[in-house]
């Protein structure tokens, strides 16, 4: 079992990707939690930080929603780069500054509830 880090209460985490879910940018909060600089992640992938345990569901309906102008909104488990894991009740925005024709999107993340994150890893187990 992995070492969980719990968000404080002041933590937000916030990232950008381009449209195919690049990392442009990470803050501060994100950096330490995840345990990457921000030279490491900028330009990865954003499931650098995907935990296995993760239903692929969860994240189809996200690039759905996102893909469609709408925002999104659910409870996810990272994965730290040391082998850790924290949770997040993210909010995913569909950019409205597009370059080139290309959007991103804006993710931002907090500390969920205990009860939350009981009731996420619940749903998740029902999925695939």
């Amino acid at each position: 079992m992995s070492k969980e880090y719990v968000l404080k209460d002041t933590d937000f985490l916030v990232s950008q990707t381009d449209a195919k879910g690049n990392i442009l940018f990470a803050n501060d909060d994100f950096c330490k939690i995840a345990g990457y600089t921000i030279d490491e992640l900028v330009g990865k992938p954003h499931n650098i930080v995907r935990h296995p345990d993760m239903p692929k569901d969860a994240f189809k309906d996200l690039w759905d929603t996102v893909n469609r102008g709408e925002i999104w909104t659910g409870y996810v488990k990272n994965a730290t780069k040391m082998g850790g894991h924290y949770w997040v009740y993210a909010t995913v925005y569909p950019s409205i500054a597009c370059e080139s024709g290309e959007c991103g999107f804006l993710s931002c993340r907090r500390k969920p509830s205990a009860d939350e994150i009981a009731d996420a890893e619940r749903l998740y187990k029902t999925m695939s």
